[in-house]
């Protein structure tokens, strides 16, 4: 999602056409998928709730996600509406799958280790997606070497092996992680019943004012990380840099955010989950701020390091937090307005970011953008009241 679609969209499946164009192409595919997300995820955690199917689900969206990115390879060049279809149907099962994933951090961890276990999580995905994207890169860099032809049959190649990896790293859940226990019932049965819920949901969160505040606060912020997840490549690319560089560079932030995020997972547990946050959302402005004035490719790898010193501590330390606000019983339904949030900021972000550099004709002020994202965000979560949430808390 982060390398090497965003390369191959703008100079295979767009190729000649002016970036500006493509950018916002990228732009109108993610929202429209994030959209689809956004509708989808708040049921789909009330279904799993009240069906007791977390895994199951979690699984099969999952599965979805890997058809779709094994079929990519096949998309012929300049049939950029085919990718984008697959794309978006890949961010759907991604999307569903990491919900649900979520909501079993609190059937696998107990309340006062959730910052360092959802640290762990998210180092271990750090670790496990730059060991493949790192031999992706050498793939790329060097095709002749593995009998491939060009860079793009490489990237073909690629795009399988995230596939498969996809699939051989699911089995350890699949196998060892226990379903939490739900209501049995039919599918017709549950899905009635987790309409009920969601209904009763929504007039309920007008009340947990603290919950409704993170999630505006996550909304926001969470939109200006993920926008610079999936349009810092294709920024880079705008400014002149090479595709090669830059595919180092998110080497960089995979490999830097392993030990990062399971450092924030020890400071979440030592100063709070919310202070963790500040620290990491101020730098994140200043990230953006100097990003907007870059000019050299050394720049752009030094930013990739201050982004994966950060990057993964925002992502875990919103999950250890928003886990101490909800009751634990029905954690798929709330993390799926949580999973709800993320994919709404993810429509918004890169919106901004491609009208931005359509309307301006500038890369530097579409990412300059991001930064009110971020003021936001900040803002709201300093209002986040985590001792108010007493009455939703519960031991596990």
């Amino acid at each position: 999602m982060a390398g090497f679609f965003p390369i191959f969209f703008k100079q295979y499946w767009s190729g000649g056409v002016d970036p500006a164009e493509s950018t916002l192409r990228l732009g109108l595919t993610n929202a429209g998928a994030s959209l689809l997300v956004l509708l989808l995820a708040p049921l789909i955690g009330a279904l799993a709730d009240g069906w007791g199917a977390r895994k199951r689900l979690l699984l099969l969206f999952a599965l979805l996600a890997m058809l779709a990115t094994a079929l990519l390879p096949l998309v012929a060049a300049g049939a950029w509406q085919w990718a984008a279809l697959l794309y978006l149907i890949g961010n759907i099962g991604f999307a569903g799958s990491v919900g649900l994933y979520d909501a079993l951090l609190l059937s696998v961890a107990p309340r006062q280790r959730l910052d360092v276990v959802s640290g762990l999580g998210f180092a271990l995905g750090y670790l496990g997606g730059g060991l493949l994207f790192a031999l992706q890169v050498w793939l790329v860099s060097d095709p002749t070497r593995f009998g491939l032809a060009d860079s793009a049959a490489a990237v073909r190649v690629s795009l399988l092996s995230v596939a498969i990896w996809w699939g051989l790293f699911s089995l350890p859940l699949l196998w060892w992680v226990e379903e939490p226990a739900g209501r049995t019932a039919s599918v017709t049965t549950a899905l009635r019943q987790a309409l009920a819920q969601l209904a009763a949901t929504l007039r309920e969160l007008r009340q947990l004012r603290v919950v409704t505040t993170f999630l505006a606060a996550y909304w926001l912020y969470i939109d200006g990380v993920d926008t610079i997840v999936r349009m810092a490549v294709d920024y880079g690319l705008a400014l002149g840099f090479a595709a090669d560089s830059l595919l180092l560079a998110l080497l960089l932030t995979q490999l830097v955010g392993f030990p990062a995020a399971l450092l924030f997972g020890w400071l979440g547990a030592r100063i709070g989950p919310q202070r963790g946050l500040y620290l990491a959302l101020w730098v994140y402005l200043l990230v953006v701020v100097w990003a907007s004035q870059m000019t050299t490719v050394s720049q752009f790898y030094t930013l990739a390091v201050v982004v994966g010193l950060v990057q993964g501590g925002v992502q875990s330390l919103s999950r250890s937090l928003y886990a101490r606000l909800i009751p634990p019983e029905r954690a798929g339904e709330f993390f799926g307005f949580y999973n709800m949030m993320g994919r709404f900021a993810a429509i918004f972000g890169p919106l901004l970011v491609g009208w931005t550099a359509a309307l301006s004709g500038s890369s530097r002020l579409s990412l300059l953008s991001v930064a009110l994202l971020f003021i936001a965000g900040l803002l709201l979560l300093m209002r986040v009241d985590v001792s108010a949430s007493a009455p939703l808390r519960r031991e596990h």
